[in-house]
């Protein structure tokens, strides 16, 4: 069990660690929280069984191009999560179509260069994982050259997505792909009003940010017949932003009203010690009350426990364990101290 516990005099939390220098990254990586999940794999599951209902509000019911003869159909989706939602949705529809999960949550950290190579996504997704067998350079070579082969190909793409920052940055992305082949590129637009359970936490959010993942395969099902043309005009539009934001500075990136806007890690940071308290208590319970909160964006469980020890690295917050590995871990918050009157 990994836990943490603030100092009783200082203003700060300190690392229970007895030594932590320049190879800490190193050191606590071996003994680090265990996602619940792959890293890559994008938005919020599904945390109950979402009823269904008839699709409705401004979603154009429009067939795909017609063409003289059949042609084949991929589904782009954020994330693996959302891509087997929606296999089992085309497979209650008797559907064959293929479904393709880019595996990159494109909010976090940056996108300079994300196109060019590998490395700088690699790199990161690197400094995130536990996992130091992994090769993210060959994973993510390999995505790139199956988009590039999807971008190349003839069949129908339709890319669906939710009103969330990765969501959206990945259909900006697409769009630049097919930038130059624009006509078989359609969509299915998911928002919060999809989600008809009163008790799903997405309603709790004053952003009302949803992702492909959330959502159930019966509801995926009903959605299948919307999906809808992109206009030429508005892919330009889209592989245009996608330009933008890989050149905007900031560690993460929020969506709201439509709009990206850069943020930094330092805010997740700020709710991990608000939400942590004086006793050692479950770091899964600290990371809940971050991924729910309000950042603009929606943050999985690999960051917030990633930023767990960078903060432990920095001497911000204090960690100890017990195993090799565990998802159970414990943090505190620093507990001020009054200073004597001079």
């Amino acid at each position: 069990m990994l836990t943490c516990q603030c100092h009783p005099i200082s203003d700060r939390v300190v690392v229970s660690y007895d030594d932590v220098e320049e190879d800490a990254r190193r050191a606590l990586r071996p003994l680090c929280f265990e996602p619940f999940r792959d890293p890559l794999t994008l938005g919020a599951a599904r945390h109950r069984t979402i009823p269904v209902r008839q699709a409705s509000g401004p979603f154009v019911n429009r067939p795909l191009k017609t063409q003289s003869r059949p042609m084949s159909t991929i589904h782009l989706t954020n994330g693996d999560v959302a891509a087997e939602s929606l296999r089992n949705a085309l497979r209650e529809a008797s559907c064959d179509d293929r479904v393709h999960a880019l595996r990159d949550d494109l909010a976090v950290d940056p996108l300079r260069g994300i196109d060019d190579g590998p490395d700088v996504r690699a790199t990161f997704w690197d400094c995130v994982s536990a996992d130091t067998k992994r090769d993210f350079i060959r994973e993510f070579r390999e995505q790139a050259a199956a988009l590039e082969a999807i971008a190349r190909g003839e069949a129908n793409l339709v890319v669906w997505h939710a009103e969330s920052a990765a969501d959206q940055l990945m259909l900006r992305r697409v769009c630049y792909y097919l930038r130059n082949q624009p006509q078989g590129l359609n969509e299915v637009r998911l928002s919060i009003r999809d989600l008809t359970d009163a008790g799903a936490w997405a309603h709790t959010r004053r952003d009302r940010a949803t992702s492909v993942g959330m959502f159930a395969p019966a509801v995926l099902q009903t959605r299948l017949p919307d999906a809808a043309p992109i206009s030429v005009l508005r892919i330009s539009r889209l592989a245009l932003e996608w330009q933008e934001a890989k050149h905007a500075t900031g560690e993460t990136r929020r969506w709201r009203d439509n709009t990206f806007t850069s943020g930094s890690f330092a805010d997740p940071d700020a709710l991990i010690l608000e939400h942590a308290g004086a006793d050692w208590q479950p770091a899964a319970r600290v990371a809940a009350e971050v991924m729910t909160a309000e950042l603009g964006f929606l943050v999985s469980d690999s960051i917030v426990l990633w930023r767990f020890r960078e903060l432990a690295v920095t001497r911000c917050a204090a960690t100890r364990a017990h195993g090799a590995r565990s998802n159970s871990v414990q943090h505190s918050h620093p507990v001020p101290t009054d200073k004597p009157n001079k």
